[in-house]
């Protein structure tokens, strides 16, 4: 492994993370990722000015690769785990903390389906507006449950399923690359006039980076419906409306997600006042406000699939 820590260590890092995210949540102050992301503005204002794809490739270089390093260094330095030094231990589990959102995606969404379900709809329209860059000034509840569920889904592997694969593959240095090249991803990735060329670079490297994890995501919504029909569904809405997404790594994500629940997504979405038309995903009714809850659901058993495997493999390596 390149993070030199054991399959059964790798298990018990991963859920010691997962269990502090769950403890304590983001961080309210001072939270890393905030600070990352001024450093990822400064870093772009100084540098795209001719919006060159060169500048692009330097700034995303700037941003991850220094922290990264540190990361590395901090692991080390405290004894990488390999020499039985706790404290090794705790900057994996740290660096994971910092980087995994099971909590948050709960903390951001849930209390949309609240707000609608109490009928507040200017309160779930706000809610809304913090997670998504569509407009929702005048959405009704179907909108607002169909972007939120949206959210969950694609963030699932964001923000959750792709940090523990680079955390099994390359421990919490490797949690710290992916968050950080995702981040960049969601702030440079924009095929607009401003970031076309110089967000080139953190976009591509972020489908590398997804590449597996998110198509791992995909299949364990597939393994995760509870039917043999759902299971059937959610696989052929994969296979079938994947293509036609623009993200390469989204479209799997959402589209087996989408048809694990067994709802109608993607469709009609407004931004910045225009109505863009995306392709459809999944096959059902439109998502509701209870989806919002089921879809939540689903990334919460998935979290506990992915540690339930990491647990097997590593008794498995250990007693082989």
């Amino acid at each position: 492994m390149l993070n030199g820590l054991s399959a059964v260590e790798i298990a018990l890092l991963m859920t010691a993370g997962v269990l502090l995210d769950a403890l304590l949540g983001e961080a309210r102050r001072w939270h890393p990722l905030v600070g990352f992301g001024r450093l990822a503005a400064l870093i772009e204002k100084t540098l795209n000015r001719r919006g060159g794809y060169a500048h692009g490739v330097l700034g995303w270089l700037l941003a991850v690769a220094p922290l990264t390093w540190l990361a590395w260094l901090a692991a080390g330095a405290a004894g990488d785990g390999g020499d039985g030094g706790y404290a090794g231990y705790a900057v994996h589990a740290v660096l994971l903390y910092f980087c995994i959102g099971l909590r948050s995606l709960r903390e951001h969404n849930v209390p949309i389906a609240d707000a609608l379900a109490r009928g507040d709809l200017p309160q779930a329209r706000w809610l809304t507006s913090r997670i998504v860059s569509r407009d929702t000034r005048d959405a009704g509840e179907a909108d607002l449950a169909k972007a939120s569920t949206e959210s969950l889904l694609e963030n699932g592997n964001d923000a959750v399923f792709g940090t523990l694969f680079w955390f099994a593959v390359a421990g919490g240095p490797g949690a710290i690359l992916f968050r950080l090249a995702n981040t960049l991803d969601a702030m440079w990735g924009y095929r607009n006039a401003r970031y076309l060329r110089y967000g080139w670079a953190a976009a591509r490297i972020d489908d590398v980076l997804n590449l597996i994890p998110a198509r791992l995501t995909a299949l364990s919504y597939v393994l995760l419906t509870p039917t043999l029909t759902g299971k059937r569904r959610a696989w052929h809405c994969w296979r079938t409306q994947a293509p036609a997404w623009s993200s390469p790594n989204a479209g799997p994500v959402m589209s087996s997600g989408a048809g694990a629940l067994g709802l109608s997504l993607g469709g009609a979405a407004v931004y910045d006042g225009e109505v863009e038309q995306r392709p459809p995903l999944g096959i059902g009714q439109p998502a509701a406000t209870a989806d919002i809850v089921r879809a939540w659901r689903l990334v919460r058993n998935t979290t506990a699939l992915w540690l339930g495997l990491a647990w097997l493999a590593g008794l498995g390596a250990h007693y082989a």
